[in-house]
C-alpha cells in the first residue's frame, strides 16, 4: 500500500484479503444477493439495539437497503476500498457483519461491526475483530487499525478495550443516530 493513499482511494494490495475466513465454529464471508434475506431479518429482528447506535437503521427498514449495502460491498471490495464479510454461525445462520475499511488516511485501516442481538454477549464480535484486525496488520503498509464508536455505546466501545487497543481521543460530533451523545471515540492498536 503506498503511503500517499488517501481514504477511498483503493488500497493497491497484491492480495485481496480472503473472501472467507473460518474462526473455530464461525464462517465470515463475503456478503452475496443469496443473504439478502437473512441480513434483513437480523437488522429487523435487532431494531432496537441498532437503532441507537447506526444512523441506517431508521423505520422503516426496507429490504431494497440491504440490497443496497451488499451491491457497495462488492464494488468497494472490487475497488479495495473496503472489505465486509457476514459471520454466520455452523448452522449458516446470519449473524452481523465485520468490515475493514480505507477510511481513515494513509497507513491505517477502520474497523466496523455490528452483531444481531441474539447473538452478543458470547464473544463472538470479539473473536472476528481478533482476526480482522491481525489481518489488516498483515497488509503492507498499514500500521496501525482503528475502532471508532459513540462514547454512549458502552457494547461497542468494550471490544477494542478488550483487545487491548488504546483510546487516543474523543472528537466532538453531531450524532448520527439517536444514541449517540456526540464524543466519538479513536480507539487505536497498541
Amino acid at each position: 500500500m503506498s503511503h500517499s493513499t488517501r481514504p477511498g482511494q483503493a488500497l493497491a494490495l497484491d492480495d485481496f484479503p480472503p473472501e472467507s475466513i473460518e474462526i473455530e465454529e464461525l464462517c465470515l464471508r463475503r456478503p452475496s444477493m443469496a443473504d439478502l434475506e437473512a441480513f434483513h431479518n437480523a437488522a429487523v429482528a435487532s431494531f432496537a439495539q441498532l437503532n441507537p447506535w447506526m444512523s441506517w437503521c431508521t423505520k422503516p427498514l426496507r429490504i431494497e437497503d440491504r440490497r443496497g449495502f451488499i451491491e457497495r460491498a462488492a464494488d468497494k471490495w472490487a475497488a479495495q476500498t473496503a472489505f465486509h464479510w457476514f459471520i454466520s454461525d455452523a448452522d449458516t445462520r446470519y449473524l452481523g457483519t465485520v468490515s475493514l475499511m480505507d477510511s481513515i488516511g494513509p497507513g491505517a485501516l477502520e474497523i466496523g461491526y455490528w452483531l444481531r442481538t441474539e447473538a452478543t454477549g458470547r464473544g463472538i464480535m470479539t473473536r472476528c475483530v481478533t482476526r480482522v484486525t491481525a489481518l489488516a496488520l498483515a497488509l503492507p503498509g498499514i500500521e496501525r487499525v482503528e475502532i471508532r464508536c459513540d462514547a454512549a455505546n458502552v457494547r461497542s466501545a468494550a471490544i477494542p478495550r478488550k483487545l487491548g487497543y488504546r483510546m487516543i481521543r474523543q472528537v466532538f460530533t453531531e450524532p448520527g443516530a439517536p444514541g449517540e451523545c456526540g464524543v466519538e471515540e479513536h480507539w487505536v492498536t497498541p
